[in-house]
């Protein structure tokens, strides 16, 4: 592909056109734009991204959008099917969580626009409520080491101080200890992951929970990745930690419908064991001259499409259709972790779940991504350990991907072998720096991703 996408195929738009494209030729140009794309995860070989794969299933929710998706959910009284279809995904998904083992409060939730959305907004609740009972600022936060950089950036927007726990190497789990010699007068919430999307290992949420009853404080957990996966591992006899409001002191969740939950991307849903929490975000300007405006959430237009669509795949599947779809996608990982296992040269990381990391510490094992991407896998790049994980979903559940994943690590565990002394191409893009960032480093590698993200907005004159 050329420089700027597209533009061998498609002239390249650079100012408002003074006459309208027919919509015949702007679907065919879209058609084939999306054919091409979707080629790449229909293989099987993309790491997580597309979790459903099933086109029929995208058609179906497509439909449904379609059919809402001019409607704006900040208008109730013209669309009171959003509060309908609101409510009904968030009765949905503090049952999936458990939410009858609550018992002293009510709990709540709130649909946001993805799994960042879903972590601020909890921050953002937490900072709110703590400051109208009075704590005293300034507020911290105790996140692992591992949790979704999401939590920085929202601390970082909200004025929030975030102590990085250290994590554990070998069972990738955040030192508990550390979580608690830490906890401070200003300490305001405790974050633990289910699973954490490094490493796909579910955090030690019961020993979090124990903290954080003891020292008073909150615990969010993040299950934006694994939130609408694990309850149907759980079911299905795994080995999983309970994470949900069965755990005591776990005041919150976050989890992504857009992802396991197999909905559009651009949904998420953050609970509350007590909704009086998330009320306490709420914002309202009674004295605007337009007239008294008030909004749960950062959003105010939302298109009821996106919440017609995440209610219908819920409801189409239910219960037991996740759970079946939960069946392949365990199943297809336990695999694939073994086909990594028979090899002694590499080792997987931690206890994980549905998503694996493995690394090796026979050869840099960015060998073995260079020579896997030249087979169309995609793995998801790590650092300090170098590793690559695999986050399993629907299209690797496909007949025969498990023995082209065999086939091609074979192959490739011999490359790395080969040329073990040699520095590897992708290691310069995802590898950690040997010994340990340094400030240079940090500049440096800021400046690369600075171009990169100058690039996919770039105007093309």
């Amino acid at each position: 592909m050329s420089e700027f996408p597209y533009q061998d195929k498609f002239d390249v738009i650079k100012k408002f056109p003074d006459r309208g494209i027919d919509q015949v030729e702007i679907l065919a140009k879209l058609r084939e734009i999306a054919k091409q794309e979707d080629a790449f995860w229909e293989s099987g070989k993309c790491s997580g991204t597309i979790y459903s794969g099933d086109h029929s299933h995208y058609n179906f929710l497509n439909e449904v959008f379609g059919l809402f998706s001019h409607a704006n959910a900040l208008q109730r009284d013209m669309c009171p099917s959003a509060t309908m279809f609101e409510s009904e995904i968030i009765a949905m998904t503090l049952d999936l969580f458990n939410s009858s083992s609550i018992k002293d409060t009510v709990p709540g939730g709130l649909i946001t626009s993805g799994g960042t959305s879903s972590i601020f907004h909890a921050l953002y609740a937490y900072r709110e409520y703590f400051s109208q009972v009075g704590k005293k600022s300034p507020f911290n936060i105790i996140c692992p080491e591992t949790a979704h950089p999401a939590f920085y950036k929202s601390a970082h927007i909200l004025g929030l101080e975030v102590k990085k726990a250290p994590v554990d190497i070998k069972s990738a789990q955040v030192d508990t200890n550390w979580v608690e010699e830490n906890i401070d007068q200003g300490t305001i919430l405790v974050v633990g992951s289910a699973c954490n999307y490094g490493y796909g290992v579910v955090d030690p949420i019961g020993d979090l929970s124990e903290i954080a009853l003891a020292k008073n404080v909150s615990l969010h957990v993040d299950a934006c990745l694994g939130g609408f996966i694990l309850p149907f591992g759980q079911e299905l006899g795994y080995q999983i930690e309970n994470f949900d409001y069965r755990v005591p002191g776990v005041t919150s969740i976050s989890s992504d419908t857009h992802k396991y939950g197999y909905s559009l991307k651009g949904t998420s849903v953050v609970t509350f064991r007590d909704k009086s929490v998330r009320n306490a975000q709420y914002f309202y300007d009674t004295d605007w001259s337009g007239g008294k405006y008030c909004s749960p959430s950062l959003e105010g237009s939302r298109s009821v499409g996106l919440l017609a669509a995440t209610w219908a795949a819920m409801v189409k599947y239910g219960r037991n259709g996740y759970l079946e779809i939960a069946r392949k996608i365990f199943s297809t990982a336990e695999q694939m972790i073994a086909v990594v296992k028979s090899y002694p040269e590499l080792y997987i990381i931690g206890s994980p779940t549905f998503l694996f990391s493995f690394s090796s510490d026979d050869f840099d094992i960015y060998h073995v991504n260079d020579f896997m991407r030249q087979r169309g896998w995609r793995f998801n790049g790590q650092q300090y350990p170098n590793a690559l994980h695999m986050a399993v979903t629907g299209p690797q559940t496909k007949p025969g991907i498990v023995e082209e994943f065999a086939k091609d690590l074979d192959d490739a565990i011999k490359y790395a072998k080969e040329n073990k002394d040699k520095t590897p191409f992708s290691g310069a893009i995802y590898g950690g720096i040997p010994g340990g960032i340094t400030i240079e480093a940090d500049q440096f590698i800021k400046s690369v991703m600075q171009d990169m993200m100058d690039s996919y907005l770039e105007i093309r004159y």
